[in-house]
């Protein structure tokens, strides 16, 4: 297996010298592979949305290192870092961020547009996935013509369509009622299991967890324990997450 995420001794520390400072991140290292579907669970201010906004080239980190496709994102200009956030990294938000203004079409062609990709080829990787996505009829409208979990599939297809190295998903499952999360859940477990698609999920809730291939537990800034799923069945996994966090 190649790795696709490699994160080393980051440390995240805000506030000036000589005032009162927060070390939101202590020291957290960990490794994905590629083709691993990995939860990352916590509570409020455990962490984890420093370290995903790090992870995904959003803020720099006070010290440390992170290694996407053997890149250091850490050491990118502001202008390598956006030029590698939109090549090798998909988002997934949990409002959506789509451009009430565009389509939907419109709105998964972005990161290719951007890229300057010719409109042909556009059309063809855009079809591509939304047709993968099962939303192919409703390209043409508008976000606030379709449901929320539609919603969220959009924003799906557009955080793949440019085949990004890594898949970060942000409590995708968050604005979504449970049938349209079931529905986006299964979705990204078929993308990771079939396509091998690599993907680091930040979640707080034990069932989006449990369709995950391991957990790993962030506390007061650093990664403690990780869950494996191994051979068990999805039920029995989200079973193992409810003891964990009973425990902490």
């Amino acid at each position: 297996m190649n790795e696709i995420l490699n994160v080393e001794q980051l440390t995240k520390t805000y506030g000036k010298k000589g005032e009162k400072q927060y070390q939101a991140l202590k020291g957290v290292s960990f490794k994905l592979q590629k083709g691993e579907f990995v939860g990352i669970m916590g509570a409020s201010g455990s962490g984890k949305t420093t370290l995903l906004n790090i992870l995904s080239t959003m803020d720099k980190p006070t010290s440390g290192k992170v290694f996407i496709n053997s890149q250091d994102i850490t050491s990118l200009n502001k202008n390598q870092m956006a030029d590698f956030r939109g090549k090798e990294i998909g988002f997934i938000f949990q409002d959506f961020n789509l451009l009430e203004n565009l389509s939907n079409r419109e709105n998964i062609a972005l990161p290719l547009a951007l890229q300057n990709v010719k409109a042909r080829l556009i059309n063809d990787k855009v079809e591509e996935i939304a047709n993968k996505l099962g939303i192919t009829q409703i390209l043409d409208k508008y976000p606030a013509e379709i449901s929320g979990g539609q919603k969220q599939r959009v924003a799906s297809a557009r955080a793949l369509v440019h085949n990004p190295a890594i898949l970060y998903g942000d409590e995708p499952t968050g604005a979504l009622d449970s049938k349209s999360a079931t529905e986006l859940l299964t979705t990204m477990s078929k993308l990771n299991k079939e396509d091998q698609v690599s993907i680091l999920m930040v979640t707080h809730d034990p069932y989006s967890a449990s369709y995950a291939d391991r957990i790993l537990f962030i506390k007061d800034g650093k990664i403690g324990n990780e869950l494996r799923k191994e051979n068990q069945s999805r039920e029995d996994f989200y079973q193992a997450i409810i003891a964990e966090l009973g425990r902490r």
